[in-house]
């Protein structure tokens, strides 16, 4: 018996693992990376020669990240004096070119605040398929052809799901699930979208209060759940049904997202409140901690075998023990940030909202800025790293970083 028990454990965890594992054809299949922590190898020296591979014209404007699906880079852009022209884009990695270009018209609202666009929400890959949603609420389903299988206006059944600032909320691929996360001052929701036509396997009403936050996928006993954030703090539900499985309710910030690591929930609350994912038999969501020195602004909080990393509104970065998260250091970098910082190692690569990229190396006790360079360039989303390239853009330019690796 002991034997079998062992046996069925292992399983179990395979289980969980494949849960979390990327589509074999997407490396950086979502935003913030399959994990939502940023992962990725980039370049450490950006003063090597050739650090910029390539260069690439984008239509119209945009907020959100790039994600990779085998050779492809794909990114969204909203164009036009109202930005209702819809763009989704794919380029080759290696040399930038074009492969296609899918172009649709809005159907929903196209109101943003100026700092922000249309095309705000990152693009997410999964059983196959590209699946992006603009902040008109229209949720688009492509093959990796660039072929339409569904279009979905989500106004055209949610009329009043819209704010005069914007969505920005990016969609998850969880357990053949696709999460996506609609909140506003009006009517607020959140569904679970059968990928292969576009309908509702659920939908739950949820706080009606303007939020920019992304869903994430974390560990739930055996299996995944999809944790939603919002100003009353944090609702875990089951992927495939919307059950709820847990909540925190102390509340939680409207911008920067939370960030799993190892079994722990890393929540922007009251700073940053640290959330137990074990629980065994127990309900998860116990608190370990609470630390209002680690304050965030729009960056998400990153997380590593060194420490809790947070960036304020002054451009400060802060380090904060895992254990308790007392405050170890701060750095001050040349901000500000709406970029959440990529991690590779002890390193860390931000982007300021002006264009330039600063590597961070960590210690446990300091952090020194190593290498720079400027893009000049009004740069506001979040980079993805993979296999030491780094794919970055603006409202009008997507780059390609590469370079040897140098420890």
């Amino acid at each position: 018996m002991k034997k079998i028990s062992i046996s069925l454990r292992v399983v179990q965890l395979l289980v969980v693992a494949c849960l979390f594992i990327q589509p074999s054809k997407a490396e950086i299949n979502q935003f913030r990376g399959p994990g939502g922590d940023t992962t990725g190898q980039f370049p450490l020296d950006l003063s090597q020669s050739g650090i910029i591979q390539w260069t690439i014209d984008l239509p119209g404007q945009g907020l959100s990240s790039p994600v990779i699906a085998g050779n492809n880079v794909i990114i969204t852009s909203s164009s036009g004096p109202e930005e209702k022209s819809l763009h989704i884009l794919c380029f080759d990695q290696s040399n930038g070119q074009l492969k296609w270009e899918r172009r649709l018209l809005a159907t929903g609202r196209t109101m943003c605040h100026e700092k922000t666009a249309v095309a705000a929400p990152t693009p997410v890959v999964g059983d196959q398929h590209i699946f992006a949603l603009f902040s008109s609420n229209d949720l688009v389903c492509l093959d990796f052809d660039g072929n339409l299988k569904w279009l979905r206006g989500l106004t055209v059944d949610y009329p009043n799901a819209s704010n005069s600032l914007g969505l920005a909320s990016s969609p998850i691929f969880v357990d053949g699930v696709l999460v996506v996360q609609i909140e506003n001052d009006s009517e607020s929701f959140a569904a679970g979208i059968d990928p292969s036509n576009g309908k509702n396997l659920w939908k739950i009403n949820r706080p009606k209060a303007a939020n920019w936050t992304s869903p994430i996928a974390i560990p739930y006993k055996n299996s995944a759940a999809v944790a939603l954030q919002s100003s009353k703090g944090i609702t875990t539900v089951a992927p495939r049904t919307g059950q709820t499985l847990w909540s925190f309710g102390k509340g939680a910030s409207t911008i920067p997202s939370s960030t799993v690591y190892k079994d722990v929930l890393y929540v922007p609350s009251n700073g940053i409140t640290a959330l137990d994912l074990k629980g065994g038999e127990e309900v998860p969501g116990d608190v370990l901690w609470n630390s209002r020195r680690l304050r965030p602004s729009t960056p998400s909080p990153i997380v590593t075998q060194f420490g809790v990393f947070t960036v304020n509104n002054a451009g400060v970065l802060t380090c904060g023990s895992l254990t308790n998260g007392e405050r170890l250091w701060d750095l001050r970098l040349k901000g500000p940030f709406s970029a959440t910082p990529l991690v590779f190692e002890n390193y860390l690569l931000f982007v300021s909202e002006k264009g330039l990229v600063q590597i961070v190396k960590t210690f446990p006790n300091e952090g020194i800025i190593t290498s720079s360079l400027d893009l000049q360039e009004m740069i506001l989303c979040t980079p993805i790293a993979d296999k030491g390239q780094v794919f970055l853009r603006s409202d009008s330019k997507l780059w390609k970083l590469s370079a040897p690796l140098v420890l």
